[in-house]
């Protein structure tokens, strides 16, 4: 897969964008400016340079978002309701509206002039990702009346369903113009020019929206069944993945992995690591566990050391009583996160908590060192931001075959995804050049994580469910969107660990709109709840469901 120019995308993006900020929007002059960039003159690359980029922007930022309330990652804040505000989508709404969709508009009337069916390809397949996305997040958004300029400065909503059955449609055209020959991008930073890749990629996105919505479409199953009848339909190997490739500069432009530049600064950590999937994967000894976290201290206050009221005021503490069977405030072997909801302050901890390591986020490959970590250590941040991968497609057939009853098969398709998964992380040990590759995991302890993986999917009381959602979870890491929608969807898995506060109020089933949408458009009202379910969560009202809530 071809390594990110982050710089030519960076440089193109503002060379392009900047000339149309806002031109749907107001006209100040309605004369032509000479020292501007018409539309005319623009390059059907630049655009797509930008568009790219604020893909790959969306992406990290949503995952991370649906990341935390499903304890992929740490979640600040006791009560669902206010644990999001508004404001705190903004960037994603203007990235989505303002950004991408204006740009691929704009890139569209260049690119159908001259034949540029490729470049249009990418941007059907962005803004079908993209849309879906914001449905699943928020629910009914606008489409249909978005991105009109002055022909309608206040676009209504449009239902949810329309909003995937146009996606499809979208994906459909992609297809097409991915087959018709049209010049390659001077930059595709997913696939390198291979349009057979991106086919793949259009189908395996329509696996995962068929997925989605089997609760509400009959025919979405027989859909998806029909796509992976022949795996040269879609991502089937983990060498075909969708994902975006971050550099390792520092300086402007900042190249790194976004997790990386915020936990491997000169004043230490930015972000603490989710108590309970380090406790899933500790107490289970999966092999991803180095690669996933780097440890900056051997013990934790209260597990290895003395508890300490100024850097871990919880290890003083006893968890509540809701927390009984679950794991609380620290973990063995220097595993140093936080708890769900957790909102204390922020102690002098940075050089101590555990923080991101070499995969996703191209950071530090954790071999025991035990060292505070700053600026430019292991990868440096040339990480990975995962969007569409092989495993995830064995893991929505394991979810069917559940489904359908079909225990064995599900077994099958979870152990396959997991093998996929191992293997995927395991080769980013060598991202980080400092790395003593001798803690690596062996093939027998991976051989052993698995078959321990199968024998706790078999004395699951769930049926196996539970196994199989946490499993689909850990392999998610970097970009939870789908196991946000898997939760959702199936109320599973059931044992994740409570929020911290005992009464926390119901679970989010989608976000509050962002602010910058509701305070200026005169059309919509903001929602009076979170407990708001999108079209194709058909599951019970929280809070009774999530059970995990």
């Amino acid at each position: 897969m071809k390594k990110l120019n982050i710089l030519t995308l960076i440089v193109g993006a503002l060379i392009v964008a900047l000339p149309f900020q806002g031109c749907e929007t107001i006209e100040l002059d309605l004369r032509e400016n000479p020292n501007a960039v018409t539309p005319e003159q623009a390059s059907p690359d630049l655009f797509l340079n930008a568009i790219q980029e604020d893909f790959a922007f969306f992406v990290e930022s949503v995952g991370e978002t649906t990341s935390e309330v499903v304890r992929l990652d740490y979640m600040f804040g006791r009560d669902y309701q206010q644990a999001y505000q508004p404001n705190s989508f903004d960037g994603e709404w203007s990235n989505a509206y303002a950004a991408m969709f204006e740009d691929i508009k704009t890139m569209n009337a260049i690119a159908e002039q001259d034949g540029f069916t490729y470049h249009i390809g990418v941007g059907q397949f962005i803004k079908a990702y993209t849309i879906t996305a914001l449905v699943d997040i928020f629910g009914d958004v606008p489409f249909s009346e978005a991105n009109l300029g002055a022909e309608n400065f206040n676009p209504n909503v449009d239902p949810g369903d329309q909003i995937y059955a146009a996606a499809i449609d979208l994906l459909d055209e992609a297809i097409a113009n991915f087959g018709a020959g049209g010049p390659d991008p001077q930059n595709d930073f997913f696939y390198d020019g291979d349009e057979t890749l991106w086919i793949k990629a259009c189908n395996t996105l329509k696996l995962k929206l068929y997925s989605t919505t089997r609760l509400v479409d009959p025919t979405a199953v027989a859909k998806f069944n029909a796509i992976v009848s022949n795996p040269n339909n879609y991502i089937s190997s983990s060498d075909e993945d969708m994902q975006f490739q971050w550099g390792d500069s520092q300086v402007q432009p900042d190249t790194r992995h976004p997790r990386y530049s915020g936990d491997y600064t000169a004043t230490g950590a930015g972000e603490y690591q989710s108590i309970h999937q380090m406790s899933y994967m500790l107490e289970n000894a999966d092999p991803r566990i180095r690669y996933y976290f780097y440890r900056q201290n051997e013990f934790t206050p209260g597990e290895g050391a003395p508890p300490d009221l100024e850097t871990l005021d919880c290890s003083l503490e006893f968890p509540p009583d809701h927390y009984f069977g679950f794991p609380f405030c620290n973990l063995p072997n220097g595993y140093w996160g936080r708890d769900h909801g957790n909102n204390d302050g922020i102690p002098p901890d940075t050089f101590s908590r555990t923080i991101h390591g070499v995969y996703p986020a191209g950071g530090k490959f954790d071999d025991n060192t035990f060292e505070g970590q700053g600026l430019a250590a292991g990868g440096g941040g040339a990480g990975i931001t995962p969007i569409l991968l092989a495993s995830s497609v064995d893991f929505m057939r394991g979810e069917l075959a559940l489904v359908n009853g079909n225990t064995a098969t599900a077994k099958v398709w979870l152990l396959q995804g997991l093998s996929k998964s191992v293997e995927k992380v395991l080769e980013y040990g060598s991202v980080d050049p400092t790395a003593d590759l001798s803690f690596a995991p062996t093939e027998f302890q991976i051989t052993a994580h698995a078959g321990l993986i199968g024998d706790n999917f078999d004395d699951d009381p769930e049926g196996g469910w539970n196994v199989l959602a946490q499993e689909y979870f850990t392999s998610l890491f970097g970009n939870g969107l789908e196991a946000y929608n898997f939760y959702r969807r199936t109320g599973f898995p059931t044992n994740l660990q409570p929020n911290l506060e005992a009464n926390p109020g119901a679970f989010i089933r989608s976000f509050l709109y962002p602010a910058n949408f509701v305070n200026n458009n005169s059309v919509v009202t903001q929602k009076a709840t979170v407990t708001e379910q999108v079209f194709w969560d058909t599951n019970s009202p929280s809070p009774a469901f999530p059970e995990a809530n």
